[in-house]
């Protein structure tokens, strides 16, 4: 076949006779399932996407995309808000196949392929007792998450999911195979921990798991406010939070109250300020550790309640499916300012849509207590990670919850630290992506040149070698 012959048919032809696993093309009748992310306002049209079956197919699709100049998209569980892990005219790697876990309870580890979601790491270390700090839905792809850095229920207690990250298998854009570590390429390791899709695919996680609560189970749950009291509540958790042990972690939004159980139904659709609570240390402690939650304001729900950690993950997954109309904005804060607190009851009563909502997440306690530049995750400081989303089924109301958090967060970003967790921004460019690295940013940069000289992996919020 000739070097310059690359339209779509060529290339899956040429796929299909060196791929094991399955090779799906735009002529293909699963095209469309294949191109499919979790945003379903995201609609690409890729020139292919392969479901490789091994490290093998990887090496082999990243070599063919490097010497046809063709662009390359990597697909984990597809949960960015941007939909990096497909691109139009792209060669898709889709790691969806890769799905095995294997947990090594005397070590405290766990060995995690990348087509893997949270929810099956969750149920293997669960098993006994044990968790890897990871983020709040349970239907989001482990590699993904890992690699922007990995906020979650037990950043407070056990850092953030990068912080417990011990090696990852990695193919380079020459097509080596390498394992980071501390101690092996400890360079890319580095640049791995916070820096994204950047510096190669990797296949293959190995973490530290803890153990959570009595046997894996927590106590937590929301505890939800009526909205007239959001400027009461946000000033209470932000003076309470910096205070709490370790293991006492809770994110607080505007929100609406989903219409479903387990829900009171006298509730349905309120809008409200919430606090979703998760305490992961020994049950004979858990009374003490939550009486200030209990005692403080005048809720409308207590939800709180002993569980398996993996029923806490999951708890949204029902709510969000994949398909989803979503639109993204994002912020780190290092402090919640009461200009923020009025903006967050402004904009929770203008809530536009059943799931559209605000989030804040906690990067403190154990992830607050490791050096800014130890890893490519630049933000240690003890603030949060906070999310607009405006969020609904229906293509129809895109425009409108896109305007609503455009809005809110034009006003709310003045307040903020000036960058944002990658993971949940947007295609926003290249000063956004230096703002999310702060002082991090240039040493990514090198390894960028070392490691990507050519920019093969710059489908993703991308560092340029330049």
């Amino acid at each position: 076949m000739s070097a310059l012959d690359t339209g779509p048919d060529a290339v899956v032809a040429e796929l299909r006779q060196m791929i094991h696993g399955r090779t799906v093309g735009p002529t293909d009748p699963d095209y469309d399932t294949a191109r499919r992310v979790y945003n379903g306002a995201v609609d690409r049209r890729p020139a292919a996407v392969v479901r490789v079956s091994d490290v093998a197919d990887v090496i082999r699709c990243v070599e063919l995309a490097r010497d046809r100049g063709l662009p390359l998209a990597v697909r984990g569980g597809g949960h960015h808000g941007a939909g990096f892990g497909v691109w139009d005219d792209a060669l898709v790697i889709d790691l969806g196949d890769l799905r095995s876990v294997a947990v090594d309870p005397q070590g405290g580890t766990v060995r995690v392929a990348a087509g893997c979601t949270w929810a099956e790491v969750d149920r293997a270390t669960g098993e006994f007792g044990l968790a890897t700090p990871s983020g709040f839905v349970s239907t989001t792809g482990v590699a993904g998450l890992t690699l922007g850095g990995g906020t979650g229920y037990l950043t407070r207690h056990y850092g953030l999911t990068v912080d417990n990250l011990l090696s990852a298998n990695v193919v380079l854009a020459d097509g080596d195979v390498v394992t980071a570590s501390a101690t092996a390429h400890p360079d890319l390791f580095w640049a791995l921990r916070g820096g994204g899709g950047n510096f190669g695919v990797v296949t293959s996680f190995t973490f530290a798991c803890h153990p959570v609560g009595d046997a894996g189970e927590i106590v937590g749950g929301p505890v939800l406010y009526d909205l007239s009291d959001t400027e009461e509540v946000f000033r209470w958790y932000r003076d309470l939070v910096p205070a709490l042990p370790d293991e006492l972690n809770g994110w607080i939004g505007v929100l609406e109250v989903p219409s479903a159980a387990p829900f009171p139904e006298e509730l349905w659709a309120r809008k409200v300020c919430g606090i979703v609570w998760c305490y992961s240390g020994p049950r004979d402690r858990a009374d003490e550790v939550l009486a200030p939650v209990r005692e403080f304001g005048s809720p409308l729900l207590t939800g709180l309640a002993p569980m398996p950690y993996a029923t806490l993950q999951s708890a949204f997954d029902g709510l969000l499916p994949a398909g989803l109309q979503w639109y993204w904005k994002a912020d780190f804060f290092e402090e919640i300012t009461d200009a923020a607190i009025a903006l967050h009851r402004t904009y929770g009563e203008s809530i536009p849509t059943p799931l559209s909502t605000m989030h804040l997440y906690p990067i403190s306690g154990a992830a607050s207590r490791v050096p800014a530049d130890a890893t490519a995750f630049a933000y240690r400081h003890g603030g949060w990670n906070g999310v607009i989303a405006g969020i609904d089924p229906d293509p129809a109301n895109l425009a409108k919850v896109t305007d609503w958090a455009r809005r809110y967060w034009e006003e709310l970003h003045p307040t903020s630290a000036g960058g944002a967790y990658v993971n949940m921004m947007g295609d926003e460019g290249q000063e956004r992506v230096r703002a999310a690295y702060r002082d991090n940013y240039e040493r990514l940069v090198e390894l960028k040149r070392r490691y990507d000289p050519h920019n093969l992996f710059r489908i993703n919020q991308n560092i340029e070698p330049a």
